[in-house]
């Protein structure tokens, strides 16, 4: 008899019914994307450029913190729930009590060290106030809600996890034109009462949404810890190096390089959507095949590979094509985007290369050795795009990203062939041993 997750190559879901889920995942993550933009534009405007600019910095400081609430536990809830579903209210306890413990701890030190940086108030315990509120909010609430959609990831119930994301994208939008256009808030203080009760609303949607698939059974997966922080660290360091070269930049060069450099990446994260929704889609089956050994799922990976880099190559084509139309959305001021969006669109095919062979190391458990790859190249990166930064802005930022997004490419596929001939060797070994 064949081990189990052998038949997996031929065992894919039909081509058309994968199609049509991917092109639901795909419109899913680019109407969420939009209506985020069509948010923030909103924001902007109303709130002004002071306002929003404190706004942009505590929400990208709980951005990075978000990765670091619940330790990595979503994943290992997506790996073992799409394995095994009756594991599902021991992952999902163990999901709460890590969510809750961190997230309290993380939002209580942001509490105490953000108002030292940022005024949202004259008041003191007023700008504490409100300071913690955006923290819970986008702490806190945010990974309930993107736990929902994990939730129904590791069900494999897509078309759920796509009206969370475009709910939850819609929510948001709606909240800032209703607090904004018609209420007049023009204030961040304000504002993060709106989003506060926006966020709990979804939140109180979701949990009740997922009621019907089982409660928690409240306990730690003790073994999952380390799989969970191998996962989030190299998310967290993934973040800090991508705020390096602007910081660099913005010490060098002129506001307008910044701002233009700034929209670009934005264009590029747009882009990787497409690779994303790939990656989202394909993650619960990978996890299933590798549960034999990563050398089971090679062939289902390699055709992963093949369809992730025609769908980022379509990407960067069309960024290319339409980055003229650019000045036109963000204004006149911005000489070098064109320039700026179509020297960087392309890196988005080696990031897709290469987050495809981390997305198997980690759907097979191999979380070390991703947390290795993704966070040493995370290092290397910030490091590389400071000196370069720092010594040729900006062409030497735009050599760094690519330098380090092709040696991404090389670590990450060399470390996987490791795991496949590693894997294919055990299997060997096992079955000679049943033989004898």
């Amino acid at each position: 008899m064949a081990p189990e997750g052998v038949t997996e190559q031929r065992g894919d879901r039909p081509f058309l019914p994968m199609v049509v889920s991917y092109l639901a995942s795909g419109g899913s993550l680019v109407l969420g994307s939009a209506a985020q933009l069509l948010t923030f534009a909103i924001l902007a405007r109303w709130l002004g450029v002071h306002e929003f600019s404190v706004f942009v910095a505590i929400t990208a400081v709980a951005n990075i913190a978000v990765h670091l609430c619940g330790l990595g536990a979503m994943e290992c809830l997506v790996r073992r729930v799409a394995r095994d579903r009756a594991i599902y209210p021991q992952m999902l306890g163990h999901n709460v009590i890590l969510t809750a413990a961190s997230g309290a701890a993380l939002v209580l030190l942001g509490a105490v060290v953000l108002p030292f940086f940022f005024t949202l108030s004259p008041d003191p315990v007023t700008n504490v106030a409100v300071i913690t509120l955006m923290l819970v909010t986008n702490i806190l609430l945010v990974r309930v809600i993107v736990l929902t959609e994990q939730i129904y990831i590791a069900h494999t119930d897509f078309a759920s996890a796509n009206k969370v994301v475009v709910g939850f994208a819609a929510a948001r939008t709606v909240a800032a034109a209703l607090a904004c256009i018609a209420f007049g808030v023009t204030s961040v203080a304000y504002w993060a009462v709106w989003q506060f009760l926006c966020h709990v609303l979804v939140a109180l949607l979701c949990m009740r949404a997922i009621r019907g698939l089982g409660t928690p059974r409240y306990r730690i997966v003790r073994e999952e810890i380390p799989q969970g922080l191998y996962f989030s660290i190299p998310f967290i360091l993934r973040a800090l190096r991508q705020n390096a070269d602007l910081l660099v930049l913005s010490l060098v060069t002129t506001a307008e390089v910044v701002a233009s450099y700034s929209v670009a990446r934005r264009m590029l994260e747009s882009s990787y959507l497409s690779v994303e929704a790939l990656n989202r889609l394909i993650y619960p089956g990978s996890a299933r095949a590798t549960a034999a050994g990563l050398h089971q799922a090679l062939q289902r990976v390699r055709r992963v590979l093949a369809a992730a880099t025609v769908i980022s190559l379509a990407a960067a084509v069309t960024v290319f094509v339409l980055a003229p139309v650019l000045p036109y959305l963000f204004g006149k001021d911005y000489l070098s985007l064109v320039g700026f969006v179509r020297i960087l669109c392309w890196v988005v095919v080696p990031l897709a290369m290469w987050s495809v062979a981390v997305e198997a190391l980690g759907a097979s458990g191999a979380h070390a050795a991703r947390a290795t790859v993704m966070g040493l190249g995370s290092i290397a990166g910030a490091g590389l795009a400071v000196w370069a930064s720092w010594y040729a802005p900006p062409m030497g930022t735009f050599l760094s990203f690519y330098a380090i997004e092709i040696a991404m490419v090389v670590a990450s596929w060399s470390v996987l062939l490791h795991f496949v001939r590693r894997d294919r060797r055990q299997a060997a070994l096992t079955f000679g041993a049943g033989v004898i």
